[in-house]
């Protein structure tokens, strides 16, 4: 297994994304610590990843605040004795006209965004320095490009440096053998569209994007956390700086 022993600290972790990648890092071996802003949502995934609880750690709270983060790390240490993986995976996402944008609104994007996952990554950077690692950021294909449908000015501003974030420490950390890339995927269907839309609207909306994508269906947590564990991976040992599209075939153009 890819990750047997290895410990894999994961934000954004109590659902969608961060929890499938949590439970497929798990099923590969791996000792787990996952924070997320709802403590209910990481005791379920904690269970799910091992009922026993040996195998697997939460760390509830925000990681817009820097504290959080390396309270993550120091939890990761003292767990289970090091941190080989960091998946910055919490974000946030409502659509919202640019003109119509809050100075509240742009602080939520940048601050939970952009200073959660560089905090998040500075202290994990600190203990891997040591032996290496690799950090794995969640950017998005609105860092990419626009769409009307969804306007995003401030979260893909907070995603854009989220990506150039990934290319400086690329460069910066490569001497001390830590890894750092990025997944920037389009639409997938997790929770976060639930955060601003019923449950009515959800099923009625998300269709329609379907056709969207080249590959004619939007994405689903799986076909990302596949793409996390391989960036995080020994396979991808000579990967670095890397921001990897995982869209559907929307960046690489429109039928």
């Amino acid at each position: 297994m890819r990750f047997q022993d290895k410990v894999v600290a994961i934000t954004g972790g109590g659902s969608g994304i961060g929890k499938e990648a949590a439970l497929r890092f798990a099923a590969e071996g791996a000792k787990i610590v996952v924070n997320g802003r709802d403590r209910a949502k990481l005791e379920a995934t904690a269970r799910a990843i091992d009922p026993s609880g040996r195998n697997v750690a939460i760390l509830p709270g925000d990681i817009a605040d820097p504290a959080t983060g390396a309270k993550l790390v120091d939890a990761a240490v003292e767990r289970f004795g090091g941190l080989d993986v960091l998946l910055n995976n919490a974000g946030v996402f409502n659509p919202k006209p640019f003109v119509e944008l809050t100075e509240a609104d742009y602080d939520w994007y940048l601050d939970t965004i952009l200073k959660g996952k560089f905090f998040a990554a500075q202290a994990a950077a600190k203990v891997m320095q040591q032996k290496g690692g690799a950090i794995i950021q969640t950017g998005s294909m609105w860092a990419i490009q626009a769409i009307g449908a969804t306007p995003s000015a401030a979260y893909s501003a907070a995603n854009a440096g989220v990506h150039a974030m990934v290319r400086n420490l690329a460069i910066e950390l490569a001497p001390y053998g830590i890894r750092i890339n990025a997944v920037a995927p389009a639409v997938v269907e997790t929770p976060v569209y639930n955060t601003f839309m019923s449950e009515e609207q959800v099923k009625e909306v998300l269709p329609t994007f379907d056709a969207f994508h080249p590959l004619g269906r939007n994405g689903q947590p799986a076909d990302v956390a596949e793409a996390i564990l391989f960036l995080a991976s020994d396979q991808a040992s000579w990967i670095t700086g890397t921001v990897l599209p995982v869209d559907g075939g929307v960046t690489a153009g429109r039928q």
